[in-house]
């Protein structure tokens, strides 16, 4: 409040040594809590040194010493036990998506998927790519024509990689947007555990973060604006300063978006709902026309969002429960590898798939405005708590884990595989000075 602000000054601790980082203004989440995002382009070995302050004074324990080394993202400096690493990210005992997921596979026959993935999903349409993971390096081959997305999981494949040494481990991925394993466990033969970005009530696949919200986390303050954090310091005016009114942007990628252009042009006073680019129902864009494109901190002068499918989960569902509106969700038959933690009517309010409901649900939300309020809110801390960066690397992790603890025999690096290097890390030196635990520790 008023002319003092928050500033956080973060650097070596050492004077000797000399590194940039960003350290961009702290995030005002406008709930008394402040966000603070940085960039290391370099590392340090002796530590940081982290001042908060609030006009000149010191906030807190201020300043806050790091006495280890700390890392650049570009810098390949794993640590070697991952029980470490893992205690150090504080990550989550239990994953229950994930528990649940393999629940299907107690045992995964490699020779099995090597004889059937390829000729069952890599025809001309596929979208699977064929990876081993061997002394932490990354190989992998394509197969089939609509491979290009495999960048996204390269990157945090090769990310988590220079951060803990990953188990040996062989497995497909789908980048394509539809899961693919829908037999049933009882079939015969039976369900192979096929990974991919989002799961369906109808499918078995193995549910990773989306390329989204990865490759989000991943380039935060470096290519991406609308990242997860932030996000949550653009979040709009005040609850009772929003317009009162539902919103909706984006494309034409499933029929009931079409749906909810004619709710809005019916009830103006509920709904502000437009397609902003026609691709599958081109013929429409006379009848329903086309909307100018908003930006996305935009979106948050709206009390309630609208959030329907696109051609599978709506991938902006997590951008939208950080914000400070109220989700109205659609009942889907697709989900994200975090929904499991979210509960109707305490996190967003459900919506009827066929948005029968919709607008007495709106009608809702502004006769109720405290519990609407209420509800927004308990999704906002939730989203937050879920998508934390840490949460993402942990969540990979732990999914490589659980397949690797149930292969049947060794990953090998197969004909037509490819090395994918880590990135050259020409900008700033790397060197290793993690204490490497002594044998008799392992």
């Amino acid at each position: 409040p008023g002319r003092k602000q928050f500033k956080v000054v973060i650097k070596a601790l050492s004077p000797k040594e000399v590194t940039r980082i960003y350290t961009p203004r702290p995030l005002d989440r406008n709930d008394g809590t402040f966000l603070m995002r940085y960039r290391m382009y370099g590392s340090v070995t002796k530590g940081l040194k982290i001042e908060i302050l609030y006009g000149d004074q010191h906030v807190a324990q201020s300043p806050y010493i790091l006495k280890e080394p700390v890392y650049h993202e570009y810098c390949d400096c794993p640590v070697e036990d991952p029980e470490v690493w893992q205690d150090m990210m504080s990550c989550p005992s239990q994953e229950p998506q994930i528990t649940k997921d393999f629940i299907s596979f107690p045992t995964i026959d490699l020779q099995r998927m090597l004889k059937e993935i390829p000729a069952k999903f890599s025809q001309t349409r596929g979208a699977i790519v064929h990876y081993t993971i061997l002394d932490n390096h990354i190989y992998r081959r394509s197969l089939g024509k609509y491979t290009d997305f495999k960048m996204f999981s390269d990157e945090m494949f090769l990310s988590l990689a220079r951060k803990v040494r990953l188990p040996d481990v062989e497995f497909y991925l789908n980048v394509g947007d539809w899961p693919v394993e829908h037999r049933k466990v009882n079939d015969t033969p039976g369900p192979i555990p096929v990974i991919s970005w989002c799961g369906s009530v109808d499918s078995r696949d193995i549910i990773l973060p989306t390329y989204d919200v990865t490759h989000s986390t991943l380039e935060t303050l470096r290519g991406v604006t609308n990242d997860l954090l932030s996000i949550q310091g653009n979040t709009g005016p005040f609850w009772e300063n929003k317009t009162e009114r539902a919103l909706f942007r984006g494309r034409d990628s499933r029929e009931e978006r079409l749906h909810l252009v004619k709710l809005s042009k019916e009830n103006p006073e509920l709904l502000d709902a437009g397609i902003t680019g026609y691709f599958f129902f081109r013929e429409k864009e006379k009848e329903l026309g086309k909307a100018q494109l908003m930006g996305f901190f935009d979106f948050f002068k709206y009390k309630y969002q609208v959030n329907v499918d696109g051609t599978v989960a709506a991938y902006r569902f997590p951008y939208l429960l950080l914000g400070d509106s109220l989700v109205l969700k659609q009942d889907s038959q697709y989900y994200e590898h975090f929904y499991i933690g979210l509960k109707p009517w305490k996190h967003y309010v459900p919506v009827k798939r066929n948005l029968e409901d919709l607008l007495e649900k709106i009608k809702w939300a502004k006769e109720n405005d405290e519990e609407a309020r209420k509800i927004a809110k308990q999704g906002q801390l939730t989203a937050r708590e879920l998508l934390q960066p840490h949460r993402f690397y942990c969540y990979y992790y732990k999914v490589l884990q659980k397949y690797a603890e149930r292969q049947a025999s060794k990953p090998e690096i197969r004909d037509g595989m490819e090395l994918v290097p880590q990135p050259d890390d020409r900008d700033s030196v790397c060197t290793c000075h993690r204490k490497k635990p002594l044998r008799e520790d392992l």
